[in-house]
């Protein structure tokens, strides 16, 4: 209920008739003073200024409380700029980390393990922790039940809603093993970029957005970055395992392609209800875990009965199974203390990082092809992070300054 569908208090009990209110469950808005002789009425979503007004315009009468003309936003949290580079540096070397230990896995280690039941594994842990973080959210036990009996167990078309982009997250991910059986990660990270037009592509179609001429420019600019590394590809002289790089660069096309749909479909989900993030990252794991056990069954099926669903995990496994569950909740609680140029650095710095990985671990060879390419790339990323300005329309705040001028004069 909003602020403007409450009864308007009297003046002298504003207060006291909210608390009872709220004490009822009558009301979800909550009255409070803020100086100024005005009252605030926090709603879920806004603030309300409710000033004094005596009867008509300039006559008398009693006094009440009406909304005012100027209302506010809830006040944004004051994030230092040290905990943003705190998140800037974590995002950074969980992205980077991933890359390298997956590729070391599938690499080095002698038993290999099954890629899909990794998938599923790791779904699952993120399952978990977002339940986790719900019932934090809702704040006790009894209001956690309730909220998944009717929001999940109880709208079994919200999951079917969902299973869309989990059968593509499903493939996305099963697409990385691929890619980093066939790549060095220094590659993988610089052509996994890729991602960024394809996202921006589904974001133009689905969401009926627009792109700077600025952003189109990054964008070819970060194909053409893509297709010099591609050109020489960097060999790895420590990996004797037998690869493919055709077969990694089409899983990597496959992976992009997936990510800036799911990732867009999700998005469109997300801002179509007011339904928490929480149960929304709920309803798409319980949806991923199913497609992921279906997809362990068609490929690895009969070796998984035979072996195990856990064969082959070391703790360097265990450890690629965590940065994936915690890599894509970090995520979402990164993107809002930062922006997309902070975004945007972090890409550029994984970029760096997996390369010197790879020269020290697996002896990668850089060419000039690829030092190009990734140069590019990195300037490419930033450029389409950098904020928008639209300068054929007059800001709010000039013309009531030049209002305010002329008014003077």
């Amino acid at each position: 209920m909003s602020a403007a569908n409450e009864t308007v208090p009297k003046r002298g009990r504003a207060e006291q008739d909210a608390l009872q209110d709220i004490q009822a469950g009558r009301s979800s808005t909550r009255w409070f003073c803020a100086g100024g002789g005005a009252l605030w009425a926090a709603a879920p979503h806004s603030m309300v200024r409710w000033e004094e007004r005596r009867g008509t315009a300039g006559g008398s009468g009693p006094a009440v409380l009406e909304p005012s003309a100027s209302t506010m936003s809830p006040p944004k949290e004051n994030v230092s700029l040290l905990f943003k580079l705190y998140c800037l540096t974590v995002m950074t070397l969980v992205a980077a980390a991933y890359t390298v230990a997956l590729r070391y896995t599938r690499t080095v280690e002698t038993e290999l393990y099954f890629s899909t039941t990794a998938v599923c594994v790791a779904e699952v842990i993120k399952l978990f922790l977002s339940v986790g973080i719900l019932a934090k959210e809702t704040g006790s036990l009894t209001r956690l039940i309730t909220s998944l009996k009717e929001n999940v167990f109880g709208s079994p078309k919200e999951l079917l809603k969902l299973s869309v982009p989990s059968v593509v997250y499903a493939l996305q991910n099963n697409m990385a093993f691929v890619a980093l059986s066939n790549l060095d990660a220094a590659v993988y990270q610089v052509t996994y970029q890729l991602k960024i037009p394809c996202t921006a592509l589904c974001t133009v179609l689905m969401l009926n957005r627009t792109l700077s001429k600025l952003q189109w420019f990054s964008v070819f600019m970060l194909c053409g970055g893509v297709t010099l590394v591609q050109w020489e590809p960097a060999q790895a002289t420590k990996v004797q395992v037998e690869q493919n790089p055709w077969l990694g660069f089409g899983a990597i096309a496959v992976a992009v392609l997936c990510s800036g749909f799911a990732g867009v479909y999700f998005e469109k989900v997300l801002k179509s209800s007011d339904t928490s993030l929480w149960v929304r990252n709920i309803q798409l794991y319980l949806s991923g875990i199913v497609v992921n056990l279906f997809v362990v069954y068609m490929s690895d099926g009969a070796k998984v009965l035979e072996k195990g669903f856990l064969y082959g995990y070391t703790y360097y496994v265990w450890f690629v199974v965590f940065l994936a569950s915690v890599g894509g909740l970090y995520t979402s609680v990164v993107v809002k203390y930062t922006d997309n140029i902070m975004k945007g650095f972090s890409a550029a710095a994984a970029i760096v990082l997996s390369t010197v990985a790879s020269v020290i671990l697996f002896g990668l060879q850089i060419t000039v092809t690829f030092s190009l390419g990734a140069l590019l790339v990195c300037i490419s990323i930033y450029l389409y992070g950098l904020p928008r300005q639209d300068t054929t329309k007059i800001q709010p705040s000039e013309s009531k300054s030049s209002k305010e001028r002329l008014d003077t004069v």
